[in-house]
């Protein structure tokens, strides 16, 4: 059996409804969600719509092309809506979508569970590093 086919049979097990519909669209949602940049550029379009090069300047350490893909996919999601003014020069602006702002509560709850518990994770790891000497 394929991992991922077994790793679909767990979830199942453990009551997963959602995953009786589409687990890709599950695990490619949680996948954006977990990737480097794509909150980060959510909510920096959340302030206000920008344009690529903005983008660039105030996304510390992402590339040209890295911030490419993922405005894209952030599009294709319909997080984020790609403007284009008829205008010379042409001018793109990117701002977040009433669905992109949607996920700013459950990702905050997230954070806010982190914060809460950082002492805890922090102490788990330590102590599993010392038990297998990592």
């Amino acid at each position: 059996m394929s991992h991922q086919r077994e790793a679909d049979r767990v979830l199942r097990s453990r009551g997963k409804a959602c995953l009786d519909h589409d687990p890709d669209v599950l695990r490619s949602v949680l996948d954006r969600v977990a990737d480097r940049w794509s909150l980060l550029l959510i909510g920096l379009l959340e302030e206000r719509p920008m344009r690529f090069t903005e983008l660039l300047r105030v996304a510390p350490g992402i590339s040209r092309r890295m911030l490419s893909v993922t405005l894209r996919g952030l599009e294709r999601d319909g997080l984020v809506k790609r403007v284009a003014y008829p205008e010379i020069p042409p001018r793109v602006e990117y701002e977040v979508t009433p669905f992109g702002r949607s996920l700013s509560e459950p990702v905050l709850a997230l954070a806010r569970w982190t914060l809460d518990n950082q002492d805890t994770i922090r102490a788990n790891r330590d102590a599993f590093d010392e038990a297998t000497g990592d």
